[in-house]
């Protein structure tokens, strides 16, 4: 009822005002000159953005299913707004029940080539068993995930509509400056192609360790919510520059800072999915932290910009370079590091086997190192082009219903854990983990009594996990540990 009284009074304003007006008139204000005209870029490109719907059977999703969206790790869980402080979103007109919302969630896309390519985020479709996409023109086909990647949050998707289809323009990201124009369409709860302007209010803006870490995000004001997800985020020109991600809030609603991630990353993904399956990203072998002002005293630097180096990874790109710990990475590959999460978003986007330049600072003097970038761990939650699981069937880690990844030192420190101890959940992705409780944000310290102290150890560990078959883990989750179980169904 609240809702329906303060739209009647709404209405009642409304009405008194004409009342005024009809004794006596007054003039109309004049229109701001200069002020963008969106209804072309709408009127090109509204045919080519889709409304994307993924069904759950339940089996496959984690417990972050629902209009809510997933929440950033180690952020609370979605039910908890005071805790959350990015809120992924993809919502559904109207309300729907507990029911649905565990079976159902609804996001935006947009075709890339007219032969039914189309882009999206990964948290849309992720563990879907059934995707569909809804045309502007009303037709309503299923779509097949050609491939995934959860670290960038991308997936691409493909549709067999019977001829050619409209598609958007790619654009270029790395030209977008703040203040520019841009332009959101999408289906924010639910109601279809919803446009929605506002400027570029930051670009490069890196979100930490904790959440899509090789991202430099687009960030924005325009008003984007639930449902918004995948949509494309156009300028002026009409070119698609970013694919909407995120949004600030604590509410799980706009606020007025949304994040987009930049279409040369998507396209980037989007190619290597097509040609060989799945996303390469580059690796440097470092821990570093940001650069603060105890080591800035200590150092006596200028200020705090750049990446210190706390430990450089055995064999690794780095250590055959030279670089050491307590080394201050200023620049790399010719790009000035403002601050440390400056820095994975430059490696990651680096083909593996390039040969770098590494600025650094040892000691009070320059020097510049070149290093051979290496290739990163895959993720193994990934959809590859044939349309499975990294890890095939219902073994392994995958089945276990997490994903892991390496310790930041922040939380080594906190945690008083020392190098080579645990690896951090960076998400829960199935039933099995969430059932037994687990959260993202927790640390595992051994798989069945074998200490772990890095993904790939993690990875060796879990493999030969079987249906049925029952894992013991030794998880750190604040300053208390505990041994938790996880059985996995016996497919029976």
């Amino acid at each position: 009822m609240k809702h329906l009284i303060l739209r009647t009074v709404a209405c009642c304003a409304l009405l008194g005002c004409a009342t005024v007006d009809a004794v006596q008139a007054q003039p109309s204000p004049p229109v701001a000159a200069g002020l963008p005209d969106f209804t072309g870029i709408v009127q090109k490109n509204a045919s080519a953005v889709v409304h994307v719907e993924a069904k759950y059977t339940g089996e496959k999703q984690g417990p972050n299913r629902s209009i809510g969206g997933q929440v950033m790790p180690g952020q609370g869980m979605p039910d908890d707004p005071q805790a959350e402080i990015l809120r992924r979103f993809f919502g559904m007109p109207m309300m729907p029940s507990p029911q649905e919302q565990k079976h159902t969630s609804l996001g935006s896309g947009f075709i890339i080539s007219q032969d039914g390519y189309i882009l999206t985020n990964n948290h849309v479709v992720d563990h879907a068993d059934k995707v569909t996409v809804r045309l502007q023109d009303r037709r309503t086909l299923t779509a097949k995930v050609i491939g995934t990647d959860p670290t960038y949050d991308i997936a691409l998707l493909k549709v067999d509509a019977g001829g050619s289809l409209p598609a958007v323009s790619i654009g270029d990201s790395r030209n977008l400056k703040p203040g520019q124009w841009v332009l959101a369409i999408g289906s924010p709860f639910g109601f279809d192609y919803t446009v929605t302007q506002g400027i570029v209010s930051a670009v490069g803006r890196n979100l930490g360790q904790r959440d899509q870490p090789y991202t430099s995000f687009i960030q924005t004001d325009v008003p984007i919510n639930r449902g918004n997800s995948g949509g494309p985020l156009f300028d002026l020109q009409g070119r698609v520059v970013g694919v909407n991600s995120q949004i600030y809030s604590n509410t799980g609603d706009y606020l007025g800072v949304s994040f987009s991630i930049p279409i040369d990353v998507a396209m980037s993904a989007v190619q290597q999915i097509k040609s060989k399956g799945y996303v390469s990203r580059g690796m440097l072998g470092v821990t570093m932290q940001q650069v603060d002002d105890d080591i800035v005293k200590a150092f006596k630097l200028d200020n705090g910009a750049g990446a210190a180096v706390v430990d450089v990874s055995p064999d690794s790109g780095a250590a055959k370079a030279g670089i050491q710990p307590g080394d201050i990475i200023l620049s790399y590959d010719g790009q000035v590091l403002q601050q440390a999460a400056d820095l994975p978003p430059l490696v990651g986007m680096t083909k593996p086997g390039s040969k770098v330049p590494v600025e650094i600072l040892r000691n009070g003097k320059k020097q510049t190192l070149d290093v051979t970038i290496s290739e990163a761990s895959r993720d193994q939650s990934a959809v590859n082009n044939q349309g499975g699981a990294m890890s095939p069937g219902h073994s392994g880690s995958t089945a276990l219903g997490f994903t892991v990844q390496p310790l930041d030192n922040d939380t080594r420190k906190q945690l008083e854990l020392k190098s080579g101890q645990g690896v951090v959940i960076s998400e829960i992705t199935g039933p099995v983990a969430a059932q037994a409780g687990l959260q993202a944000g927790d640390v595992i310290l051994m798989v069945n009594q074998q200490k772990i102290g890095s993904v790939a150890q993690f990875q060796a560990a879990t493999k030969d996990v079987k249906a049925g078959g029952t894992v013991l883990l030794l998880v750190r989750r604040g300053d208390q540990s505990n041994f938790i179980g996880l059985t996995l169904p016996d497919g029976k």
